[in-house]
């Protein structure tokens, strides 16, 4: 860690810092970096930081809302396409991300935010053409689950805006100090011209409804949520929701709406 090793690691902002280079050569090699705008979030002591600008980038922002390891990335690493804010990304505004849009993200996303960091990306991903970030193993197989266990509401929500490529699994003694998961690297690039939903934001509620009791019936489920039931099939009420995909739930969502 060099000089690093003076400052304390807070386990409030998750820090757990790579320390494998196969790994880190992995995330940065699954993006064509040529001329890129790069944002990272938590760069930390910036090992991952270095192998981006290794890359022929045109540019690498980095939030870091640790002001300490801030200033030591801004001490170690002199390169004039690195620009270093000590800065919450979940209070960023992106719009200041437009003028060099598209952006490529690559992080290492600190796990105890991993969701509501997507929930932002969701929303601003016109900015954004790829990336590829680690989450815990457990969060991945949530964002890309198809069908039992992990899949739900998270699957179906970020899967609908983003298409999604499992790669390398990452044990625990690839970082410093070494969490008690494994972890996933995650391909992503937004979709294009994503079908409207009427009514979307009452749409996810009522999934959230579906989904409100995993090992229950959709009868069940659906009746604790006061959702009028009378259009759907007996079959359907009597599966769980996890036995149907996005365009089977849309369908249900149309008989209960109307």
């Amino acid at each position: 860690m060099g000089q690093g090793r003076f400052i304390r690691l807070k386990k409030e902002h998750g820090q757990n810092f790579l320390r494998d280079d196969c790994v880190a050569r992995t995330a940065v090699g699954a993006v064509d970096l040529a001329g890129a705008h790069v944002l990272e979030i938590g760069p930390g002591d910036g090992f991952l930081t270095r192998h981006i600008l290794a890359e022929p980038v045109a540019a690498v922002e980095a939030f870091e809302i640790d002001a300490e390891w801030a200033n030591r990335l801004r001490q170690t690493v002199k390169d004039s396409r690195l620009q270093i804010s000590c800065q919450n990304i979940l209070d960023v505004d992106f719009s200041r991300l437009q003028s060099k849009a598209p952006w490529v993200l690559l992080s290492n996303l600190p796990y105890h935010v991993t969701f509501p960091i997507l929930r932002k990306l969701q929303k601003n991903r016109h900015l954004f053409r790829a990336g590829v970030i680690m989450v815990q193993e457990e969060a991945a197989q949530r964002i890309v689950g198809t069908r039992g266990r992990p899949y739900g509401v998270v699957s179906l929500f970020f899967q609908r805006y983003f298409s999604w490529k499992m790669l390398d699994k990452v044990c625990p003694e690839s970082f410093m100090p070494a969490p008690k998961v494994f972890s996933r690297l995650l391909y992503f690039e937004p979709r294009q011209n994503i079908a409207p939903i009427e009514r979307e934001d009452e749409f996810w509620r009522f999934v959230q409804a579906a989904f409100h009791q995993p090992r229950r019936t959709l009868r069940n489920n659906l009746r604790q949520a006061h959702y009028s039931m009378d259009q759907i099939d007996e079959k359907i009420l009597a599966m769980r929701a996890q036995q149907l995909g996005m365009n089977e739930l849309l369908e249900l969502w149309h008989l209960v709406s109307t």
